[in-house]
């Protein structure tokens, strides 16, 4: 069984910056391909960073401002955002792809994390 546990939410002013890390455990981590969603009240759950083999996405509205990481040899995922918008507030959370091919779908991930909270105030 896969277990995804984030971290590092909280809130922040406008323009500051937060590192948010996913712990994995229960797969062969490095394999697999790796996203970030988010998710705001009544709205729907948006991939926002993907990494792969090789390879990473970044929603348009993030491009520039977030950037994906890992560790393998930890189990780890990062996402570090600076320059935060009053927009970005959500709930973000981990989540492992099925395969090798990195997806954009939610379809394409199939164990998730709890998530962590993003509050950015104005």
């Amino acid at each position: 069984q896969v277990q995804l546990v984030e971290s590092g939410g909280g809130e922040v002013q406008a323009g500051g910056s937060l590192k948010l890390s996913c712990a994995a455990s229960g797969s062969a981590f490095s394999i697999n391909t790796m996203g970030w969603f988010r998710q705001a009240p009544g709205k729907e759950r948006e991939l926002v960073a993907g990494i792969g083999s090789g390879n990473t996405y970044y929603a348009d509205s993030v491009q520039g401002r977030f950037t994906i990481s890992r560790a393998n040899a930890k189990n780890m995922l990062y996402l570090q955002m600076n320059n935060l918008k009053p927009e970005d507030t959500a709930m973000y959370i981990c989540a492992r792809g099925r395969g090798y091919q990195l997806g954009l779908r939610l379809s394409d991930y199939d164990f998730w994390g709890q998530g962590t909270q993003v509050t950015v105030s104005s």
